[in-house]
C-alpha cells in the first residue's frame, strides 16, 4: 500500500535544495529526490530513522533541532560539516522551520555550498559570455559591410589592370574578404530560429561518429558507450549535429596535432549517454536529462585559455577560428542545457545536459 506520505509531499521533488521532514522524534519522514541524492540513500531505507543515525550532526545543529521541536523556533545555518555514513563530509547550508503537518513536525532544508557556488559560477558565466556574443555580434555586423565594399572595389581594380601579374595582389584581396565574410556570417549564425521536433540523440551520435571517421579514417578511433533506453528529446537535430560535431572535431585535432599521433593511431574519442536524474538545468529542475559526454585522450586544454574557451575568437590551435565552441555552447543553451568540461593532459571530458521529454 502506497504511503500517503508520498502522494502530500511529492511537490517537493520539484525543488533544487534537498528537504527532509521530521517527525516529534526527529525520525526521518519524507525525503524528496535531491536529499536522497545528497544522503546517498532512498527513502524506502531511511524512513523511520533518526536523522542523527543517518548523519553525524554537529552540537549546534542538534539543539536546533531540539529547540525548534520543544519551542518552534527556526534555525538557520551556514557552511555545517555533516559527516556523512559512507565517509564523506558535507559542507552544507541549513535550516530548519517547524511545521503544522499533521505527521511532521520540523522541515528541514540543506544547500550542499559547492552547489550553490557552482550554479552562482554558472549563471556568472553564461551571463558574460552572452554579453561578449552580443558585442561580437554587432561587431560582425558592422565589418560586414565594409567588407563588401573592399572586395567590390578589388575586383573593379583587377579589371582595370593591364599587367596580369598584379591580379595576383587583387586575388589576395579578393579572397581575404571572402574569408573574413565567411567568419562574419558564422558569427551571425547562432541566431537562426530552432526548427525543434522529436530527435533521437543516438542517431545524431552517429551521425558525428560517420563524419569524425571519414575526416580522420585510420588514425582515429570513436567508440560509443550508448544508453539505449534513453527517450527522445525535442531539439533542433542540425543544430545538435553542428554543437557534438564541434566539440568532438576539436578533440580530433587537437590529437592529431601531437607529434606522431597520426602514426601511432593511439588517439580515441568516446560517445557516451547515461540518463541524470533531478537535475537543475538553467534554474529549472527537470526530473529526467540527457547526460551526453565527449572524451578524449588528447593532450588537454592548455590553462591559459581554460577559463575563456567558449568566448569567441579564443582558440588554442594555430589557424583556429575560435568559434567552434562558442557554436555548441550557444547551440546547447537554446535547448536549456548546460555544458562543462574537465581536462588535463590524458584526458578532456565536455558533459552536456539538456532535458529530456516534452518541451
Amino acid at each position: 500500500m502506497t504511503d500517503p506520505a508520498l502522494n502530500r509531499y511529492g511537490g517537493l521533488d520539484l525543488l533544487s535544495s534537498s528537504v527532509v521532514l521530521l517527525d516529534e522524534r526527529l525520525a526521518i519522514r519524507y525525503m524528496n529526490s535531491a536529499a536522497e541524492n545528497l544522503l546517498a540513500a532512498s527513502l524506502k531505507v531511511l524512513a523511520g530513522r533518526p536523522l542523527d543515525r543517518v548523519l553525524a550532526c554537529p552540537p549546534a545543529l542538534q539543539s536546533a533541532l531540539d529547540n525548534a521541536r520543544r519551542h518552534g523556533w527556526s534555525y538557520t545555518g551556514q557552511n555545517i560539516e555533516l559527516p556523512r555514513g559512507d565517509g564523506e563530509t558535507l559542507h552544507l547550508n541549513c535550516t530548519v522551520n517547524p511545521t503544522d503537518a499533521p505527521d511532521a513536525a520540523l522541515l528541514v532544508e540543506l544547500w550542499p555550498i559547492d552547489q550553490q557556488l557552482k550554479a552562482t559560477r554558472e549563471e556568472r558565466l553564461i551571463q558574460q559570455q552572452q554579453a561578449n556574443r552580443e558585442l561580437i555580434r554587432n561587431l560582425a555586423h558592422e565589418i560586414k559591410n565594409p567588407l563588401g565594399g573592399i572586395r567590390g572595389a578589388a575586383q573593379l581594380l583587377e579589371h582595370e589592370l593591364n599587367n596580369p601579374g598584379l591580379r595576383e595582389y587583387t586575388q589576395v584581396i579578393i579572397k581575404e574578404a571572402d574569408r573574413l565574410q565567411d567568419l562574419m556570417q558564422r558569427l551571425l549564425s547562432p541566431h537562426r530560429a530552432m526548427q525543434p521536433g522529436p530527435v533521437n540523440i543516438h542517431e545524431i551520435l552517429e551521425r558525428v561518429r560517420s563524419l569524425l571517421t571519414a575526416e580522420f579514417p585510420q588514425t582515429l578511433k570513436v567508440r560509443r558507450d550508448y544508453d539505449t533506453s534513453l527517450p527522445d528529446l525535442i531539439g533542433d537535430r542540425e543544430q545538435l549535429i553542428q554543437a557534438i560535431l564541434n566539440i568532438a572535431r576539436n578533440a580530433a585535432q587537437a590529437i592529431m596535432a601531437q607529434p606522431d599521433a597520426a602514426a601511432a593511431g593511439n588517439g580515441e574519442i568516446v560517445l557516451r549517454t547515461r540518463a541524470a536524474r533531478q537535475v537543475t538545468l538553467v534554474k529549472r529542475r527537470h526530473r529526467l536529462a540527457l547526460e551526453l559526454q565527449v572524451i578524449d585522450n588528447g593532450p588537454g586544454i592548455p590553462d591559459d585559455i581554460r577559463e575563456r574557451m567558449f568566448y569567441p575568437l579564443v582558440s588554442g590551435r594555430e589557424g583556429g577560428s575560435g568559434l567552434g565552441l562558442t557554436l555548441a555552447q550557444s547551440f546547447v543553451q537554446q535547448h536549456q542545457g548546460t555544458i562543462e568540461c574537465e581536462s588535463r593532459p590524458g584526458y578532456t571530458c565536455f558533459t552536456i545536459r539538456m532535458p529530456l521529454g516534452a518541451a
